[in-house]
């Protein structure tokens, strides 16, 4: 180094510093980081969409609120109710307009499966909405509740990315009549002088 030359480090610093990916996995995660949904209900499920996409459950926290009016600006459609015989060709003519790529979530058991419209002999509700087009994220429930649709995203995203960005939370059990005796027999005291008493046996659900 000559004299009065600036000091220039000699060590390597910007490839241990800055770390290059692959285009396809920046574009990936740039993607799943600004879903961009279609403004698009058919039912009682777009009203549990619209609740997911309110202040209390802030669908923005997650980069998915910014709903288009129009299917060319968008590249994620959640179809969200019941798909009739009637609005399928419509329902098909917007995802046909949205550009590549697209991915397509169906919400609630009328999308998934018609829900409770199926039965022998119906003619008007197509039992499925991949029936029409391929389907990417299946959310069950009748309706299913918005944290359902936000899982459904997050589902959608480690599709795309190939790796969770948030943990899976896993709800306690609910309770049913097992964990109530249980909870009945430990609440109940034992004095010393009940050992004499017989053992109830569950047998097939009855306490004999």
């Amino acid at each position: 180094m000559e004299k009065g030359s600036v000091p220039v480090a000699e060590e390597n610093v910007f490839g241990s510093v800055v770390q290059f990916s692959s285009l396809d996995r920046l574009l990936d995660l740039c993607r799943a980081n600004s879903l961009w949904p279609m403004t698009f209900g058919l039912a009682c499920c777009a009203i549990e969409m619209m609740a997911a996409g309110a202040s209390r459950f802030d669908l923005a926290r997650f980069g998915a609120e910014v709903f288009r009016p129009s299917p060319r600006q968008s590249d994620v459609m959640i179809v969200s109710g019941t798909v009739n015989k009637k609005m399928a060709p419509a329902v098909q003519t917007l995802y046909d307009q949205m550009p590549e790529p697209k991915w397509v979530i169906a919400m609630g058991n009328c999308a998934i499966s018609g829900g409770p419209f199926v039965y022998e002999g119906q003619y008007g509700i197509v039992e499925g909405v991949d029936k029409l087009f391929p389907v990417d994220v299946y959310i069950p429930g009748c309706p299913p509740r918005p944290e359902a649709l936000i899982e459904g995203i997050l589902k959608l995203e480690e599709k795309l990315t190939g790796k969770r960005r948030w943990p899976v939370v896993t709800p306690p059990p609910l309770p049913g009549p097992a964990a109530a005796r249980e909870a009945s027999a430990q609440a109940a005291p034992q004095s010393d002088n009940d050992t004499d008493a017989p053992l109830a046996m569950e047998v097939n659900g009855h306490v004999a």
